[in-house]
């Protein structure tokens, strides 16, 4: 969404009507009429939308409130913003890319068509229509995603850590499959997968969860020898949702936290 600016003046209220002295700011009509839902940047929000099958992932920085509530944080925040999503793009890329030759970057899998910033993190999308393809592409998505959140601990952290004080020290991911909507001119999309990677990636101390709906993954896949599957209550999702989660990462839980989870 575009920022907002509007040129308010000060004009002075009718006496009669709210007493002496008293002024209110003021917008012309123009800009007065101009806050409507063409500021959202959508386009023709009444207009037919467009379904797609995606993986929805979303990267979180852990700690980031705490980090924007040092002193002269606006110093800090735009530097390490700049720094996280150059950092994270060229990451992504980097993980997906086979080989360059002749010209022609030879893909793991296919790129996001889609990535929304959200203030502490970033939206991801991934068309996964098709057929024959669609497990083994998920798979491919999710061993890069992990490999991205494993680069933001060993790689970006460090040094980072180095530059500025009490930076976010972890980069959690949530991964889910499912339907979402165009909205407008496919500015935006909406569907219970965007709001599940969401939750997903907000479990515990966890780092790394992957909805099971729609994504089988073999326990003797690269990927699977890493990941245990539990039963787990997503807030406003479901009570028993099934869902992946690092082997390693849930072993460290404390007995009352690993209480919330179920075997399967």
């Amino acid at each position: 969404m575009p920022k907002i600016n509007f040129h308010y003046k000060t004009a002075p209220a009718d006496p009669a009507k709210f007493g002496p002295g008293k002024v209110f700011k003021s917008l012309t009509s123009k800009e007065f009429d101009s806050f409507n839902t063409s500021i959202l940047g959508l386009g023709d929000i009444s207009s037919n939308g467009e379904y797609v099958q995606a993986l929805s992932v979303i990267l979180d920085l852990g700690n980031f409130t705490d980090f924007c509530n040092q002193i002269d944080s606006q110093i800090v925040v735009p530097e390490f913003m700049d720094r996280f999503l150059k950092w994270l793009f060229h990451e992504i890329k980097q993980v997906s890319k086979v080989e360059e030759k002749n010209g022609q970057v030879l893909l793991w899998n296919d790129l996001p068509f889609y990535a929304k910033f959200l203030g502490d993190g970033i939206l991801l999308l991934w068309d996964v229509r098709g057929t024959g393809r669609d497990q083994n592409m998920l798979i491919n998505i999710a061993n890069r995603m992990l490999a991205v959140t494993q680069a933001y601990k060993t790689d970006f952290y460090p040094e980072i850590k180095r530059q500025m004080a009490k930076p976010p020290n972890n980069l959690r991911c949530g991964i889910a499959r499912g339907q979402i909507i165009s909205v407008g001119n496919g500015e935006d999309f909406i569907g219970n997968c965007i709001n599940v990677s969401s939750r997903l990636q907000k479990i515990l101390s966890l780092s790394f969860a992957i909805s099971r709906r729609g994504f089988e993954l073999p326990p003797d896949s690269g990927l699977g020898k890493f990941l245990v599957t539990k039963r787990y209550r997503i807030r406003g999702i479901g009570e028993e949702e099934l869902i992946y989660v690092l082997r390693n990462e849930f072993d460290q839980l404390t007995d009352n936290e690993k209480k919330l989870f179920l075997d399967v």
